[in-house]
């Protein structure tokens, strides 16, 4: 589920989040924002020891390349970086344009 729309975006932090529910926008407490959330099937299971789910969140922090072309990630991009583009159901999200300005 994107918040922002991937194509507009050269890179997404990715980031495995426990939560209490499967499906809806889950709580976010990082600076940032958070660009987009994966909602899982009725069948995923909770973990067994803390009753909680595992799901990805994408997100954005404030000297990211959208807030900042010329900042520290004006080349490259952070090591949990993924291109929005590749992200799909049940498949971690590639690097593949998440390394370098796509403008």
């Amino acid at each position: 589920m994107w918040l922002e729309d991937p194509a507009r975006l050269d890179y997404v932090r990715q980031a495995l989040d426990k939560t209490p529910r499967r499906r809806g926008k889950p709580r976010y407490a990082r600076d940032g924002r958070m660009a987009g959330f994966i909602e899982l099937s009725d069948t995923a299971e909770a973990d067994p020891d803390s009753g909680l789910h595992k799901r990805r969140v994408f997100y954005l922090l404030p000297h990211d390349r959208d807030a900042e072309p010329d900042g520290p990630h004006k080349t490259g991009g952070p090591g949990e970086a993924v291109d929005p583009r590749t992200v799909q159901p049940g498949a971690v999200g590639k690097r593949r344009r998440a390394c370098g300005p796509i403008h």
